[in-house]
């Protein structure tokens, strides 16, 4: 088979389009679309369906749309036909939400969606386009409406700065110091800063009084230029009635479509179930088109039905023979095995994300049946879902199956580039915590007790009702008492009462100040004085013990300055391959942590490294790889957490990123059996097992390693203090790798001055969203929306209630 004797490895999935069209029917498949405009596929089980649609888009004229039903099945088409043909697909995502908000946060939507229309009605339109059924649904600009909010600028030309900026603001763009997002401006003299909405850069223009010297797009980030243009378009954003909304377009998606494209529906009974749910969860389906609207639009065009199951239709259908493939155990060991079982006469097609994985498949496979056949092919690619193609006798599938790893992107996503600004949110964990009647400490004041919240009204006057309520002055940090409340009152406050029934109204604002109280005794504290002087003394003799016990810590990281610890070697080809095979782009900031951890590993005392950096930022990636250092160098890992539930998560991923290696991960916490348990000790202690991962169990007097090379603590402020003490004492002996998002101040000023080494993982990953926080009082209709903007993306909602008594209500 060509396919499989290719000298070129990259060229494997490319030629599975050209092989597909030879398989019967196709011809004549392709032969009705030309001339009944209409037909259909089935059969079409896994990634077999992105095959199909990349041999039709070889015979297209012109454009390719691919309708989907689901938003989640963007990604993964959009890598399979990047593979299969090479060719950059682009994407038509939906609005998350509808109707537009012009007050939501910025995004790339809008801009994408321009950026397709657009490049649909240039002289070279693209061969592949994707979108789902919401996205199609939802109005675009028809083509002349779009072309009068345009505004072509030319070098050499002269520009009416009187005019122009005015017709700028009217056409929604917003006048700023530095244009940072999409439908921004910015003048300072000559220059003049634009960033169009469906731009991926701005571009800056350099004047000479009305005159264009230069036109050159820039990075919003470096503020360097990418390049020199002759001309550019900058286009109007949406506009918007006098009362804020957005006036709804006319135009469809259909309408952008060259004459000779062709439209390809993938299960249409799921496109009508998605369209309905869509239209049932917007708030108002004003402007929006039926699913039936959307289908008459695209049986305009020559159009092709790929479903799973055999339609009922009686126009000419290719039936392909394709099979699903069984899932895979995961096991290095049985996974040779079960690639024998499924191929006995068929040829086999692997595609990887990288030359290493590769590399690293084809060490664990050399063993097996099929690879000592010469039945086995590697190559570089993305395959979301295996599929046997019966009647070509092979079947392909993708590495990250054999394993049960999440498929890794490919290719660069339209709009991936584009600026996003990070939507700032503040810690509120502990306001989330405090319920009435709970005790806090103010910094200033001292120890309290938590009222609940006040909204206070300005614009009142209002004396003391009790003599016992103090006037503080205006001073401390806009905090007011009763005689001051009505007056000074703007938001919401938090009411603090302190010793006597002094009370305290601190502004949402300034939360930051206070503090739920953790007290060493199971006796309820004594409340502080408003005003009074206990306090401070208090914080004095507190400051005495700090420094007690700082002067023992510095005493302890000297001891494990001066312990000899083991030095590990430079990387070794294994663990090169291994870092190769992560599915995703490092960031810089995950880039130098490593480098950090691994030299602080290398040298010969024990390493004590505090990695901060929030969720999602690639703390466990990090500390895997330093783990596999460990373990490659015939050390033994043990990794502690604070709940079993974090347990079992890191268990998790752990075991599937190091599925590939003869490395045994365990989990050791209340959720294993007392048999199990025994088990892993003996394991422990014969150094049978690689990899642990525990709660405070692993600290306990019975737990012994043959050889413990690392610790790994995620969120070691979570602990107690008696486990605290072992951990410290392990410092002394061993590597340890402490992880936190949110540091005690204590750690974190141990890192500051020195006395333990920090890294920080600050830039968030590639297409990482940004979190919204909102703190707000109750609205029904808000929350309904936000609820229903997640689902129409087919996200998920965690929805969090304060009382079970009322939580069904």
């Amino acid at each position: 088979m060509p396919v499989m004797d290719a000298s070129a490895s990259v060229e494997a999935l490319t030629q599975l389009p050209t092989l597909l069209r030879q398989v019967a029917g196709w011809t004549e498949l392709t032969a009705a679309l030309a001339a009944r405009r209409s037909g259909s596929i089935d059969g079409t089980w896994g990634s077999s369906a992105a095959l199909a649609t990349a041999s039709l888009a070889i015979e297209v004229p012109q454009t390719l749309l691919v309708v989907l039903a689901h938003p989640g099945d963007l990604e993964a088409w959009h890598d399979d036909l990047y593979s299969l043909l090479s060719i950059e697909p682009l994407v038509f995502p939906a609005w998350e939400s509808w109707p537009i908000d012009p007050k939501a946060p910025v995004d790339d939507i809008p801009g994408q969606r321009l950026r397709v229309l657009q490049k649909l009605a240039s002289e070279t339109p693209p061969k592949l386009v994707l979108s789902t059924i919401a996205a199609l649904m939802q109005p675009v600009p028809e083509p002349a409406e779009l072309a009068k909010r345009g505004r072509k600028l030319q070098v050499g030309k002269l520009i009416d700065l009187e005019t122009f900026l005015p017709w700028l603001i009217e056409h929604g763009y917003k006048r700023v110091d530095a244009v940072e997002l999409p439908g921004e401006f910015s003048r300072r003299g000559g220059i003049l800063d634009i960033f169009s909405p469906d731009a991926e850069h701005p571009v800056r223009l350099e004047l000479f009084g009305d005159e264009i010297e230069a036109i050159r797009p820039f990075s919003v980030a470096t503020q360097r230029s990418l390049g020199d243009w002759k001309e550019v378009a900058i286009i109007g954003k949406s506009e918007t009635h006098r009362d804020g909304q957005v006036k709804l377009e006319r135009g469809h998606l259909a309408d952008w479509l060259p004459s000779e494209s062709w439209i390809a529906l993938v299960e249409p009974s799921e496109l009508q179930e998605q369209g309905k749910f869509f239209l049932e969860r917007v708030p108002d389906p004003v402007g929006l088109f039926s699913t039936n609207t959307v289908f008459q639009q695209a049986f305009r065009f020559p159009n092709i039905i790929l479903s799973t199951m055999p339609t009922a239709s009686i126009e000419t259908t290719c039936h392909l023979r394709v099979e699903s493939v069984e899932r895979f155990s995961g096991n290095v060991q049985q996974v040779r095995d079960e690639l024998d079982g499924i191929a006995s006469s068929d040829r086999v097609l692997i595609a990887c994300h990288n030359e290493a994985e590769i590399h690293r498949l084809q060490e664990v496979l050399a063993a097996g049946k099929l690879a000592q056949s010469d039945r086995l092919r590697l190559t570089v690619g993305h395959v979301h879902a295996g599929f046997r193609l019966v009647d070509l006798g092979i079947v392909v599938l993708g590495s990250h199956e054999l394993f049960h790893r999440d498929p890794a992107p490919i290719g660069e996503k339209s709009g991936a580039s584009a600026a996003k600004r990070r939507i700032e949110s503040r810690a509120i964990d502990s306001f989330l915590d405090l319920n009435e009647g709970d005790y806090v400490v103010h910094v200033a004041h001292g120890i309290a007790i938590f009222r609940g919240m006040a909204m206070l009204p300005s614009g009142t006057s209002h004396k003391p009702a009790e003599a016992h309520e103090l006037t503080l002055r205006e001073s401390e940090e806009d905090e007011f008492t009763d005689a001051h409340l009505r007056a000074h009152a703007k938001e919401e406050h938090l009411v603090l009462e302190f010793r006597d029934g002094g009370r305290l109204y601190v502004p949402v604002s300034k939360i930051d100040l206070v503090q739920r109280y953790i007290g060493g005794s199971r006796t309820q504290p004594e409340l502080s004085k408003l005003g009074g002087t206990s306090w401070a003394k208090r914080k004095e003799k507190v400051e005495a013990a700090v420094r007690d016990l700082a002067a023992e810590m510095i005493e302890m990281q000297a001891i494990r300055a001066s312990q000899p610890g083991f030095a590990y070697p430079p990387d070794s080809p294994w663990q090169i391959e291994f870092e190769s095979t992560f599915p995703y782009q490092e960031t810089p900031d995950q880039l130098t942590a490593i480098q950090e951890i691994k030299a602080d590993m290398q040298r010969p005392r024990p390493m004590d490294r505090l990695l901060c950096g929030d969720v999602g930022f690639g703390k466990t990636e990090m500390a895997i790889r330093a783990a596999f250092k460990a373990i490659d160098n015939g050390k033994q890992v043990a990794v502690l957490v604070p709940t079993t539930v974090l347990a079992d998560q890191h268990f998790r991923t752990f075991r599937s990123r190091l599925a590939e290696y003869p490395f045994t991960v365990e989990m050791l916490s209340r959720f294993r059996t007392a048999a199990e348990q025994k088990r892993i000790l003996k394991g422990l202690k014969e150094g049978t097992i690689d990899v642990v991962i525990g709660t405070h169990r692993l600290v306990s007097d019975d737990v012994r390693f043959k050889d413990l090379g690392l610790v790994i603590i995620d969120e070691e402020q979570r602990f107690g203090v008696e486990h605290k003490e072992k951990l410290k004492r392990l410092r002394a002996m061993v590597d340890v790798l402490t992880m936190s998002a949110t540091p005690i101040p204590r750690t974190l000023n141990q890192a500051l001055l020195g006395i333990r080494e920090i890294s920080n993982l600050e830039t968030p990953p590639l297409d990482r969203l940004p979190i919204e926080t909102r703190i707000i009082r109750w609205d029904d209709q808000l929350i309904r929306h936000a609820i229903l903007r997640e689902l129409n993306r087919e996200g998920q909602v965690y929805f969090v209630h304060n009382r079970v008594g009322d939580i069904g209500v």
